[in-house]
């Protein structure tokens, strides 16, 4: 299928793609509008294949490069759902390396997630990416699906897996000690809330378009942190001005982007609301961040 982006659907459709995404409208309401932006020969179905991820397009690293060592593994979680597993990369040549935890949407550990571990790992970090969805059997390869079981954890406890997750990252044999964590829509808003719990354990911070932690939370915050924002996500920007002002009251080091025009999920390369220049710039800014934080 033919790669579309953003700009060839009306922000309208976007917006209600992105409720449909999160699981705030429902299948047979979604095509019940999909069927009002069907012109000229295009039908409902055919529409809605072309805004659904493509999995095939995030593969930017191999899963089988030989310069890469990937696996699963299972972390114990005894505060959280007793367990959760996720998907280690790390560089074959080496013997430590600084650690960055890498978070997943409001769908589970899907492809994309995976490639993003990969993308780490090729710039010298282990990478591990845990699945939120473990203690409900785990990613289940279709992306509704993954919403539908995301809003059937308990996120107390998938917090807590988080946060036994990260110190296992960091306690291992092979990581330098040094720890970072990126995330994006739902793991961009676990980013800031790990920079909370973890306090000095967490090094760095880079949140994409995800929800801003408690105002009253920030003076526990030390990690140095970045965010990256769309410009179109109107709902989620409505809270940068007074959680940014907190940060600054309390001396906290961070960085902010905004990518005027760009759709939430703007990194994500599966789906139209993908932007490859956005997404490269964003990207370079995340890798300098750990550079200067976690080398």
């Amino acid at each position: 299928m033919e790669r579309k982006t953003a700009d060839e659907y009306p922000q309208e459709l976007l917006d209600l793609f992105h409720e449909y995404q999160h699981g705030d409208m429902g299948r047979r309401e979604f095509f019940g509008h999909l069927s009002r932006f069907a012109v000229g020969g295009l039908t409902a179905a055919a529409l809605f294949e072309s805004l659904t991820p493509n999995f095939a397009w995030a593969q930017t690293v191999d899963p089988q490069d030989k310069e890469l060592r990937v696996g699963y593994e299972t972390v114990e979680s005894p505060a959280g759902n007793g367990s959760i597993k996720g998907y280690l990369a790390r560089p074959v040549k080496g013997k430590k390396f600084p650690a960055v935890l890498v978070i997943h949407e409001n769908r589970g550990l899907n492809p994309y997630i995976e490639d993003v571990a990969r993308r780490l790992a090729k710039a010298g970090y282990m990478a591990f990416a845990p699945d939120g969805l473990t203690s409900v059997g785990g990613y289940p390869g279709d992306e509704q699906k993954g919403v539908a079981l995301f809003r059937t954890v308990d996120g107390k406890k998938m917090t807590e897996d988080f946060v036994a997750a990260a110190m296992w990252l960091k306690k291992r044999p092979d990581s330098t000690g040094k720890l970072g964590a990126v995330g994006f829509c739902f793991g961009g808003g676990m980013v800031n809330q790990l920079a909370v719990r973890l306090g000095k354990d967490l090094n760095a911070g880079v949140a994409f378009y995800g929800r801003q932690a408690g105002v009253a939370d920030v003076p526990k915050i030390s990690a140095p942190l970045m965010f990256q924002y769309a410009g179109a996500d109107t709902r989620l920007n409505e809270g940068i001005a007074v959680y940014e002002a907190a940060l600054k009251e309390n001396g906290k080091k961070f960085e902010s982007f905004m990518y005027e025009g760009k759709q939430h999920g703007f990194h994500n390369d599966t789906t139209p609301r993908y932007d490859a220049e956005t997404a490269k710039l964003a990207w370079e800014r995340t890798l300098g961040h750990f550079k200067k934080y976690l080398k």
